[in-house]
Formats: C-alpha cells, structure tokens, sequence
C-alpha cells in the first residue's frame, strides 16, 4: 500500500458526509424539482448523526438547497457539472497513526460521456475545502468503481476497470497495482458485468458492496422481466467463489432488485438497491417501486445499530444515479 493509508469501511464513524444539490436545468429538465426533493430526504435522513456538507452550484442553487436543507446541512457554494460526488469528489484514506488525506484521480466523464465543466476538478478542489493534503495519481478511476472493506479487501469490475475508455491497455495485473497505490488493497476480487443501460460501463456500487468485515450483499433477480437476471446470477456466483485479503470466503446475502424499472421512454434504466449510503446512524436505501420494502427488510439485519430506510429515488435516477452516486464520506 502506499504510504501505509487506506481507504476505510464506508461503515466506520464519518467526519463529514459530502453531496451536492441539483441545480443544472438543461440536465434534469423536469425532473429537477422532484429530484431536490428526493436529495433533500436523503440529506435529513443522514443528517440525525452525519455532518451534512452540501455543495451548491450558483446562487439558485445555494437558495434552494439553504430554503430545504439549510437547518439540517452546511450548504456551501461550490461549481460543478453535475452531482455525482462518489466519482468527481476525492476518495479519502488514512494511515494507522489516524492521518487523513484525499486520493485525486483523474475523471474523463465516465471513459467520454459526458464531460461537463468543473468536474475534472472537483477533486482537489473539495481537498481544500476539507483542509486535507492531497495524493495525485496519474490513472482515471471513478470512485463508485470501486468498494473497499477497510482490510485490504476492494471488489471492482472488468468491465469498468479495464475499459479502454478510461486507462487504455490497462491489464487486471495495472489495475490491481493501482488500487494498491491509492485503496491498500490486499486482494481484488473481480465481478463480471454491471448492469444493463449504466453509462458507468459497470459500477460496482451498482451491483455489490460489502456491508461488514467479509459480508458482502448483492441482488438476486425480482420477476420474470428482470433484463439482469443472468448478470446478477454471475455476480453472486463470482461473490460466492471468492476470498477476501486474508483468504477468508466471503459471506454473501442477497437483497432482491427492484426487477424492471423503466423510464418515460418506457426504456430500462440501471435501478438497484446497492447503490445505499451507509450514514453514522442511518442507511438510506434507494427505492423505485413496490419492491423497496423487501430491499431494506433484507438489508436491516446487516447494520446493527444503524436505522435502515428506504427512500425514493425515482427522480434522481433520471440523472444516471442514485444516493452511493451523490455521496462521498470523509472519515473520521
């Protein structure tokens, strides 16, 4: 590992929960609205034992943000593209003596697509405002590419880490030597395919994520129209027939999907139940249908001590997300 840091369980206790407020009209047409709203349940349902920092994008952002969360959040103006702050926001770690800092990768707009003004620099722009030194790395990587256990155990996938879109000739053997550099990985467990329709080319917080020290959750397919069900099959089996950094077999629990989820366009769109937040007090779970309830029955008994709850997040996934995409946790 570099330097002896590494990047903590999302679960261990958090200096700051950092998002951001959707603001850009020209993306979230008329979803903007219902998408503040659907932010703003997220941000106080986090807030009972996070310290909420809310990045706002011009002066109508910073008044709306500040009119429906300012009481529960710190809103801090602040200029982005849009706010997906798990990928454009640094990734934190901290060495065994407790010293934090902020791990900068380069971002290319998720390997080209979309490329928006002020993202590529977020990064060490955030670094500032959380008054951290900074470790630089010349390799693009997303930070909801990947998961980290906090022991040296990291899941990813092939299909996003080694496109060509992002680091171009990249093999398993460079990608795993980077995530040694910038997560102290031990041990990469590689997953197959994300889902169907994610512009993110595969992200692994869209698919599974480790919820205790080897526990891993992932989706089993829900209805017969469930577009994913031979990729969720190859993630569980993959998850099943893996070990963590000490050699340990993972325990897997299944959470079910949401099954099909379209859009207006009657399109299927890349909606999941992995892509929570593990807050201090609270796991916000997005939802999308009628079948949310059983995702966060199945997902309570993994956080002991934590409030597991589902919340909406129809309109935020018109952007491409959900509420892991608009996060980023700073340890404590």
């Amino acid at each position: 590992m570099s330097g002896g840091f590494i990047v903590p369980a999302e679960w261990t206790p958090h200096a700051a929960l950092w998002t951001a407020w959707p603001s850009a009209e020209d993306l979230w047409l008329d979803d903007l609205t219902p998408a503040q709203a659907e932010v703003a349940a997220m941000i106080r349902a986090l807030a009972d034992g996070d310290a909420v920092r809310v990045l706002a994008c011009g002066a109508n952002a910073v008044a709306s943000a500040n009119a429906m969360v300012g009481d529960v959040a710190e809103v801090i103006p602040f200029d982005f593209g849009d706010i997906w702050m798990r990928d454009t926001a640094p990734v934190f770690s901290r060495d065994a003596a407790g010293h934090l800092r902020a791990e900068i990768f380069r971002f290319n707009g998720w390997g080209g697509k979309y490329e928006l003004p002020h993202d590529d620099s977020v990064a060490a722009r955030l670094a500032v405002l959380a008054t951290l030194p900074t470790h630089n790395h010349g390799f693009i990587l997303e930070g909801g590419s990947v998961d980290a256990d906090g022991a040296g155990t990291v899941l990813t996938t092939r299909e996003c880490l080694l496109n060509d879109n992002r680091n171009q000739g990249w093999t398993a053997a460079d990608a795993e030597r980077a995530l040694t550099a910038a997560y102290g990985a031990r041990h990469v467990v590689w997953l197959p395919d994300g889902l169907m329709n994610d512009h993110t080319d595969g992200h692994v917080d869209n698919i599974a994520r480790f919820v205790g020290p080897g526990h891993v959750v992932c989706q089993s397919a829900n209805g017969a129209d469930d577009l994913n069900a031979t990729r969720l099959q190859a993630i569980e089996e993959a998850l099943r027939n893996a070990h963590d950094a000490d050699g340990k077999a993972l325990r897997v629990t299944l959470v079910p999907s949401p099954g099909l989820v379209t859009d207006e366009d009657e399109e299927p769109v890349a909606a999941s139940h992995m892509n929570f937040i593990i807050g201090n007090k609270t796991v916000v779970v997005p939802t999308y249908n009628d079948q949310g309830a059983r995702a966060v029955a199945a997902l309570a008994p993994c956080f002991p001590g934590r409030s597991v709850v589902g919340l909406s997040a129809r309109s935020v996934l018109t952007g491409g997300g959900s509420f892991h995409c608009i996060t980023q946790q700073q340890p404590a």
